[in-house]
């Protein structure tokens, strides 16, 4: 027996995991049920141990995934792994279950594992799709709404009009205010040469580097600080952009700028990018979609969109999954 909706989406407490897997589903335009997944300890054991289980949820979490049982589900994450592989064993192997990033063992038992280009030891096999970017939720919809949103709020800056997106800190490397600084002059040095603006964003990552990014930003501009309250202009500033210089240490904002169809130029300070980033932005430069920036900016280029997140959603559906 199936249930009432044939797609459960896996939620776990990792923002990005979500992103990955709601655009997977968004992507597919059927109906879906979000399912809200919380850990318990055992979560942090290797899934190798885990195996096939539920071990690792809190009550409710397992108390919440019961038949009928759905025809595909779609994770995103290590720990997300274990938890799609009960579901298909509980359903008799009738379910058909999608993991975006590597599951960290048992692969044979996963419908379609899709793998990141950037990360270090890629397999091959006939369930592995190998993908350039990570899947997220920005497409051309969201896009359309947020541009009709957000145009009133930029309409005195000078066209052309940069977004400057800018992340921060990682577990491994910090977002110096220096960089800050360096990055933000540079920025409105480039947008000051073709005579246009900056639309400026930050996030929590940014931490106190957002400072000396508002004190070295120069001509007309526009900054969102990331504790001022309020929405986020991101999705706005990315849609109505004619180019975009995005910091290279979020594999997820690379991801989102290079789906929007403009110039994308990538900043990545030294000592803030780290290996498995760099061979995100070889490949994404390598593939034409985005390049380096080094204070210069172009407008003269148009790159092909890239959307991981349509891309499984075009192979799930030619696997006849859904």
């Amino acid at each position: 027996m199936t249930a009432d909706v044939d797609i459960w989406v896996l939620l776990d407490d990792r923002a990005g995991n979500r992103s990955q897997a709601l655009g997977v589903a968004e992507r597919l335009g059927h109906a879906f049920r979000e399912m809200e997944i919380r850990y318990a300890v055992m979560a942090n054991l290797p899934n190798a141990m885990l195996g096939a289980s539920v071990s690792g949820l809190d009550r409710d979490s397992k108390a919440a995934l019961h038949a009928p049982w759905p025809k595909l589900v779609i994770a995103a994450g290590r720990r997300t792994a274990p938890v799609a592989r009960w579901i298909k064993k509980q359903s008799g192997d009738e379910t058909r279950i999608v993991q975006v990033m590597d599951p960290g063992s048992g692969d044979t038992a996963f419908d379609l594992i899709c793998r990141p280009a950037h990360d270090t030891g890629i397999k091959t096999g006939p369930n592995i799709l190998t993908i350039s970017a990570a899947p997220h939720r920005i497409d051309a919809g969201m896009l359309d709404a947020a541009r009709d949103l957000w145009r009133p709020q930029i309409a005195d800056l000078p066209e052309p009009r940069i977004a400057l997106l800018v992340g921060g800190s990682t577990r491994k490397h910090t977002f110096t205010p220096a960089m800050g600084r360096m990055l933000a002059a540079a920025a409105s040095d480039a947008a000051a040469s073709i005579g246009g603006s900056l639309m400026v964003t930050t996030s929590r990552r940014t931490g106190d580097a957002v400072d000396t990014v508002s004190q070295a930003l120069k001509g007309p501009h526009r900054l969102y600080h990331w504790d001022q309250g309020g929405e986020n202009p991101y999705p706005g500033y990315l849609a109505l952009a004619d180019a975009v210089i995005v910091t290279g240490e979020s594999v997820s904002m690379c991801s989102e700028a290079v789906a929007s169809g403009k110039p994308v130029y990538i900043a990545a300070p030294a000592g803030l990018i780290s290996d498995k980033h760099h061979r995100l932005h070889e490949s994404l430069c390598r593939g034409g979609h985005a390049r380096i920036f080094d204070g210069r900016l172009s407008l003269d280029w148009t790159p092909e969109p890239l959307d991981a997140a349509q891309d499984i959603a075009d192979e799930i559906r030619k696997r006849g999954f859904v």
